[in-house]
């Protein structure tokens, strides 16, 4: 992969400006002008990948931990987080057993300071594919510099149902598995921490005779790209 890091925090380019605008005002005003954003990203996409996030916490013994991009952290506001199996589990920082969660998003005013120090653990999910593919390295850069022991990401590699009020679908970055390898791998280069974990979901295109086009509705492809 022959690619220079020609965006940072302090540079970004446009479209991440952009971006970052847009989700400002949807997080408050909604996708549409008679939207509302109260629910928009409320930050339960993390629902599906906390007992994962629980086995990297065991193995790694963190006891701290960053969620990147935790849009509304709907989540750590329960008392009772309840899993798709039905398991009732508590509130989310007992299951894992770690002693504090801090929360960053930069689109909702409450969580957009950006941290100052390291955590044992970060976890990113339903993000990276909102990220332009220009700031995609820096991006990741962040990850694995906030990490000190491990990193976990989920990634979509489908377009979106939602529609962003500029008219961009809220994927910005639709890349195959390997692409997401090489620069990860890129990123993750001299990390001293322990295990990193992230997970790329692909959909299979398929006819989709309703609407008479290709459609992203196809099985469901998972790909893991794991350290060690």
């Amino acid at each position: 992969m022959s690619e220079t890091l020609q965006h940072s925090r302090q540079a970004p380019s446009p479209r991440y400006q952009e971006l970052s605008r847009v989700y400002r005002s949807a997080h408050e005003d909604g996708l549409t002008p008679e939207g509302d954003g109260k629910n928009l990203f409320a930050g339960n996409s993390l629902l599906p990948h906390v007992e994962i996030i629980r086995e990297l916490v065991r193995a790694t013994g963190a006891r701290d931990l960053l969620d990147y991009g935790c849009g509304k952290a709907g989540i750590y506001k329960r008392d009772d987080v309840t899993l798709k199996s039905g398991e009732s589990i508590g509130p989310i920082r007992d299951y894992w057993g770690v002693d504090s969660v801090s929360l960053y998003d930069p689109g909702v005013a409450e969580y957009s300071a950006l941290p100052e120090r390291t955590f044992d653990g970060v976890v990113s999910t339903d993000v990276l594919e909102h990220i332009p593919e220009e700031d995609i390295p820096w991006v990741l850069g962040e990850l694995f510099g906030f990490a000190d022991k491990f990193v976990f990401a989920n990634i979509a590699s489908y377009p979106a149902t939602k529609i962003l009020p500029n008219g961009w679908n809220a994927h910005v970055t639709v890349r195959p598995a390997d692409w997401w390898a090489d620069r990860i791998r890129a990123a993750a280069k001299g990390w001293r921490g322990q295990r990193y974990y992230f997970v790329v979901s692909e959909k299979r295109a398929g006819f989709d005779k309703l609407v008479g086009k290709l459609t992203a509705r196809g099985k469901m492809r998972l790909t893991e790209i794991v350290y060690p």
